[in-house]
Protein backbone atom coordinates (compact mmCIF):
# COMPACT_ATOMS: atom_id res chain seq x y z
CA UNK A 1 0.00 0.00 0.00
CA UNK A 2 1.28 3.44 -0.92
CA UNK A 3 0.01 6.99 -0.36
CA UNK A 4 0.82 9.95 -2.62
CA UNK A 5 -0.48 13.51 -2.85
CA UNK A 6 -2.34 14.58 -5.98
CA UNK A 7 -4.05 17.69 -7.27
CA UNK A 8 -7.38 17.55 -9.10
CA UNK A 9 -8.13 21.25 -9.48
CA UNK A 10 -10.25 21.14 -12.67
CA UNK A 11 -13.16 19.16 -14.08
CA UNK A 12 -11.02 17.87 -16.95
CA UNK A 13 -8.35 16.63 -14.53
CA UNK A 14 -10.98 14.76 -12.50
CA UNK A 15 -12.41 13.07 -15.60
CA UNK A 16 -9.03 12.03 -16.98
CA UNK A 17 -7.84 10.87 -13.53
CA UNK A 18 -10.88 8.60 -13.08
CA UNK A 19 -10.44 7.23 -16.63
CA UNK A 20 -6.77 6.41 -15.92
CA UNK A 21 -7.21 4.66 -12.59
CA UNK A 22 -10.34 2.81 -13.71
CA UNK A 23 -8.07 0.78 -16.01
CA UNK A 24 -6.64 -0.94 -12.91
CA UNK A 25 -8.47 -3.64 -10.93
CA UNK A 26 -7.09 -2.40 -7.61
CA UNK A 27 -8.75 -0.23 -4.98
CA UNK A 28 -7.85 3.45 -4.73
CA UNK A 29 -9.07 5.81 -1.99
CA UNK A 30 -8.95 9.59 -1.88
CA UNK A 31 -8.51 11.07 1.59
CA UNK A 32 -9.29 14.70 2.32
CA UNK A 33 -9.49 15.60 6.00
CA UNK A 34 -11.83 13.09 7.60
CA UNK A 35 -13.44 12.04 4.32
CA UNK A 36 -12.41 8.86 2.51
CA UNK A 37 -14.00 8.16 -0.88
CA UNK A 38 -13.53 5.71 -3.73
CA UNK A 39 -11.12 7.35 -6.18
CA UNK A 40 -13.00 5.80 -9.12
CA UNK A 41 -16.18 7.71 -8.22
CA UNK A 42 -16.51 11.00 -10.09
CA UNK A 43 -19.42 12.09 -7.90
CA UNK A 44 -17.42 11.25 -4.77
CA UNK A 45 -14.45 13.29 -5.97
CA UNK A 46 -16.65 16.33 -6.60
CA UNK A 47 -17.82 16.15 -2.96
CA UNK A 48 -14.24 16.93 -1.83
CA UNK A 49 -12.50 20.30 -1.55
CA UNK A 50 -10.52 20.19 -4.80
CA UNK A 51 -8.67 23.44 -4.12
CA UNK A 52 -6.32 21.57 -1.76
CA UNK A 53 -4.01 18.58 -2.34
CA UNK A 54 -5.65 15.19 -1.77
CA UNK A 55 -4.03 11.98 -0.53
CA UNK A 56 -4.39 9.01 -2.88
CA UNK A 57 -4.05 5.63 -1.16
CA UNK A 58 -3.15 2.80 -3.54
CA UNK A 59 -4.17 -0.60 -2.17
CA UNK A 60 -1.69 -2.82 -4.00
CA UNK A 61 1.99 -3.52 -4.42
CA UNK A 62 1.54 -4.94 -7.93
CA UNK A 63 2.05 -2.89 -11.11
CA UNK A 64 3.31 0.04 -9.03
CA UNK A 65 5.36 1.44 -11.92
CA UNK A 66 2.36 1.35 -14.28
CA UNK A 67 0.14 3.04 -11.70
CA UNK A 68 2.71 5.75 -10.95
CA UNK A 69 3.12 6.45 -14.68
CA UNK A 70 -0.66 6.70 -15.10
CA UNK A 71 -1.06 9.20 -12.23
CA UNK A 72 2.13 11.19 -12.94
CA UNK A 73 0.25 14.25 -14.35
CA UNK A 74 -1.69 14.58 -11.06
CA UNK A 75 1.17 14.19 -8.58
CA UNK A 76 2.29 17.17 -6.56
Amino acid sequence: MKTVQISLNSIDKVKSFVNEISKFDFDFDLISGRYVIDAKSIMGIFSLDLSKPIDLKIHTEQDEDAIMNAIKPYLI
